[in-house]
């Protein structure tokens, strides 16, 4: 068994691949072969959206059994929910905005933090903080990549993860930018493939996300 990926930061886990699966499971029994088949692909990241009842028991599953992924909590709302992500062995946590009592409670945890954003002044609230390194959400209604390209010149310190609507076709044009690290996406997880334990299919999605690392994505 392979020892766990050490990340210190958010700014660690961005920089583990050009893509991090976010997934929503309606089975906790389906997280571990999912696991494992993206680490097969080559995938080391994996954000287990908390939008289901399965998703904790998943999360600890994954935390448990397969500890070589870098397993996390996505869709963090509350301070609540952060402290039972923890205690079911997330790794790292994100959020689809912040506000001040989240972000407080993220970060006395201790782990890497990547909290969303979708506008100029709430990223500047976050670089205050000393978060430097964000989810733009929802990326591609947002204002996709042009609007993410125009940020780098007035807030050169901060690092993106582009997530929602982001897709096998559009994601090198993010990764294609100079303060993109990394992109969220579902496309490798289809709910179809997941339920059915398609390995094959989800090993191969993995495998082709994590080669755009190589394709000219910064990830």
């Amino acid at each position: 068994m392979d020892a766990p990926t050490p990340i210190r930061s958010a700014a660690d886990l961005v920089r583990l691949g050009p893509v991090i699966p976010v997934v929503v499971l309606d089975d906790a029994a389906d997280a571990v072969p999912l696991a494992r088949a993206l680490l097969r692909g080559g995938v080391r990241t994996m954000e287990i959206t908390l939008r289901t009842p399965a998703a904790l028991p998943a999360l600890r599953e994954v935390a448990t059994r397969v500890p070589e992924m870098v397993v996390g909590a996505g869709t963090v709302l509350t301070a609540a929910q952060v402290d039972e992500a923890a205690a079911a062995g997330a790794r790292f946590l994100v959020s689809p905005g912040a506000t001040a009592r989240l972000t407080r409670a993220a970060l006395d945890t201790g782990l890497p933090y990547l909290p969303g954003a979708g506008t100029v002044g709430e990223m500047m609230a976050l670089a205050e903080a000393g978060l430097t390194t964000v989810k733009f959400f929802p990326a591609a209604a947002a204002g996709g990549p042009a609007y993410l390209a125009a940020l780098s010149q007035p807030l050169p310190d901060l690092t993106f993860c582009p997530t929602g609507g982001v897709s096998a076709d559009t994601a090198p044009r993010w990764l294609a930018l100079p303060n993109v690290a990394c992109v969220g996406g579902s496309w490798l997880t289809p709910a179809a493939a997941v339920r059915s334990r398609d390995e094959a299919t989800l090993t191969a999605l993995a495998r082709r996300a994590a080669a755009l690392g190589s394709d000219g994505g910064s990830g």
